[in-house]
């Protein structure tokens, strides 16, 4: 697979090494809740087709590795679909039905209460543009987000990879703001 992915000029290693950032940073750039594992799993799918057929034909290899990884995206997607997440700190902000909140015990009630004030105050604290572009960015559902998603990049000039990065950087930042405000409470 080395030899592969240097596609004839010997690099020790750091080729595969710089894809595989390259691979987290898409995964990442995309929110997937676990980036590191979909590169290894996009790497082991090409080493695996590697060996059962021992060349691929795709020059240059990295953009093979992107083929694969928007697969592996897709699939990932997908998963995410069918099995809701419990992990409340992955992703603190999982929309539930009101049958299910009012179902909650006491505790998990006030904490859940506790973050959306959170929320609700660190957002304050972003620019009018930050929150507007944060908002408009998540809001409505799955089919319209991504003309939505679209529109705003050409409205801002911007490329949709470039509005991705944007945004990852204020919701990282938001996620931090509402970490902290969740430890002082």
């Amino acid at each position: 697979m080395l030899e592969w992915l240097d596609d004839g000029v010997e690099s020790h290693g750091n080729t595969y090494l710089e894809i595989h950032r390259r691979l987290v940073a898409y995964f990442d750039r995309r929110n997937r809740p676990a980036p590191h594992e979909l590169a290894d799993e996009t790497l082991n799918r090409i080493a695996r087709t590697l060996e059962k057929d021992g060349v691929v034909e795709t020059r240059p290899p990295a953009r093979y590795c992107y083929v694969v990884a928007r697969f592996v995206l897709l699939e990932d997607f997908r998963r995410d679909q069918r099995s809701i997440r419990l992990d409340e700190q992955s992703h603190a902000g999982a929309w539930r039905t009101l049958d299910e909140v009012a179902t909650e015990p006491g505790d998990a009630l006030a904490s859940r209460e506790q973050r959306l004030e959170c929320l609700e105050g660190c957002l304050q604290k972003l620019t009018a543009a930050q929150r507007e572009l944060i908002v408009e960015y998540y809001r409505g559902g799955q089919g319209q987000q991504i003309e939505r998603r679209r529109d705003m990049a050409k409205r801002l000039g911007i490329t949709m990879n470039a509005l991705g990065i944007r945004v990852c950087r204020i919701r990282s930042a938001l996620e931090s703001c509402v970490e902290a405000c969740g430890k002082e409470g």
